[in-house]
């Protein structure tokens, strides 16, 4: 593999990541929770941040900017929708704008539902997606602003890349989802040994986050919900995919 990816615990429950081109050694840092944590494992591991590439404008994915760039002079790429509230930007992306790590080619994903300007980052080389809020690890984010038209389409985008991407998501939400998913599937065996392996990951103190795309097409509810079983189980059998995404999204948060 040509890509070096490491997930750093930020705050409580937030996760960034560092993309490294092994051949050239050029870093990028996908969000900026916070950034002591992050200037640490850039120099334990004497690597030197060239970009940070922004995900959306929530403060707990932008607020460690300003004091990375600061002892980085790391160049910051985000959303052009959404370039009004994030830190200051030195390269405004739209949907399917090209970015590199050295010779990791990617590109932008218009990814909106959580927030109206969400993008995530599409690495084919490195077999990596960074999605922070829009799908996470057994869920997707909250409809902060969007709609659920917006997100069921962004989440479908996200469903067509290969499944062996790994999903680089923006939370340690994992072990909640799981218990939530079970009460949408309970009879669902690689969602019921999913949970297990989570709990286990958990206990011990192992973030469950990447995961694999191909795994969140069997388990994650939020993925499902254009499939026969999954309307039957909600009592929705026959209806528009949009109208049960909607119903488990607003299942996810009364539950």
């Amino acid at each position: 593999m040509p890509a070096e990816i490491v997930t750093i615990p930020c705050l409580s429950d937030n996760y960034a990541f560092l993309l490294r081109d092994r051949a050239t050694g050029e870093v990028a840092l996908i969000d900026a929770p916070e950034a002591d944590p992050i200037l640490a494992e850039l120099d334990r591991r004497g690597w030197r941040l060239g970009q940070i590439l922004l995900t959306h404008h929530h403060a707990d994915h932008v607020q460690g900017v300003a004091g990375i760039r600061a002892a980085t002079g790391a160049r910051v790429l985000g959303a052009e929708r959404d370039a009004h509230r994030l830190p200051p930007l030195d390269a405004a992306l739209v949907d399917g704008s090209p970015v590199a790590v050295g010779g990791i080619e990617g590109a932008v994903i218009d990814v909106p539902g959580h927030t109206i300007g969400h993008i995530a980052f599409h690495f084919p080389a490195a077999g990596a997606v960074f999605t922070a809020d829009s799908l996470m690890a057994l869920g997707c984010g909250r409809l902060f602003e969007g709609t659920p038209e917006m997100m069921w389409t962004s989440l479908l985008r996200l469903a067509a890349l290969p499944p062996s991407t790994l999903v680089c998501s923006g939370h340690e939400y994992t072990l909640a989802n799981a218990k939530f998913a079970l009460t949408i599937e309970p009879d669902n065996p690689k969602l019921i040994s999913r949970a297990e392996a989570v709990a286990e990951a958990r206990a011990e103190g192992r973030p469950t986050v990447p995961s694999l795309l191909s795994e969140e097409l069997e388990t994650n509810p939020f993925l499902r919900a254009h499939l026969p079983e999954v309307k039957a189980a909600l009592g929705m059998s026959g209806a528009d995919d949009v109208a049960v995404f909607a119903e488990i999204r607003r299942r996810k948060d009364a539950f």
